[in-house]
């Protein structure tokens, strides 16, 4: 059987939430909040009834809060996966999971962190340079449920990375993170183009092999 989930949004009062027309919903009496967190309990609520899947959007991204719906059906759920997890070979097949999702992770590390490489494309006295900056890369961008560009399969992999190399060097190579920005629309968007072009010419410098100073924030970075 096929149930509504609402999209709303948390509310400025609490136990109440916000429709997409901005209209204030107060959930029914009967009904309780369950923090986001655990997907097989979530799910499993889903499958028994009507609910309101808290989202808070941030920026492009939608980050999930919780989810509201009948206190019966949360306990419900529960329970039914508590006992699934209980039985005795749960712990086997959890683990053949974790092991295999954990060895196709090592593998597309591996493949990141060469596309970083290759799109560094530093000269050959930079290299020991460029492998310390893609595992710096590799480390920051990959990690699963980082919901970083590089854990995005909607653009070729050489995409993620060259985006990813831009990502970090914004932060660790200018004063992004500590700049005033007006808010006004376009505006943030404006500064990181001005900055990563700032990043793509001090990339230049050890792509052509020429001598960089001890202030370049790319060494500093480095450390």
């Amino acid at each position: 059987m096929t149930h509504n989930h609402r999209i709303v949004q948390p509310g400025r009062k609490a136990g109440t939430v916000l429709a997409d027309s901005g209209e204030v919903l107060t959930p029914p009496a009967d009904w309780a909040f369950l923090a986001a967190g655990d997907a097989a309990i979530t799910r499993s609520i889903k499958a028994k009834g009507v609910t309101w899947v808290v989202q808070l959007k941030m920026g492009r991204r939608l980050i999930a809060k919780g989810i509201w719906a009948s206190q019966g059906d949360i306990l419900a759920a529960q329970a039914e996966v508590a006992a699934k997890r209980a039985a005795p070979d749960y712990a086997r097949k959890r683990a053949g999971d974790l092991a295999r999702r954990a060895a196709k992770h090592q593998v597309y590390e591996g493949e990141f962190l060469a596309e970083v490489v290759a799109f560094l494309n530093f000269a050959a006295r930079y290299q020991r340079e460029a492998q310390l900056l893609a595992e710096k890369v590799t480390t920051h961008a990959t990690p699963v449920g980082s919901g970083t560009v590089a854990r995005t399969e909607r653009i070729p992999i050489a995409k993620r990375a060259e985006a990813a190399v831009i990502a970090w060097l914004r932060h660790a190579t200018t004063g992004y993170d500590s700049l005033r920005i007006a808010r006004v629309k376009g505006k943030r968007r404006e500064v990181r183009r001005q900055l990563a072009a700032k990043s793509v010419e001090l990339l230049q410098a050890y792509r052509q092999g020429r001598d960089t100073g001890e202030d370049c924030p790319l060494k500093r970075a480095l450390g």
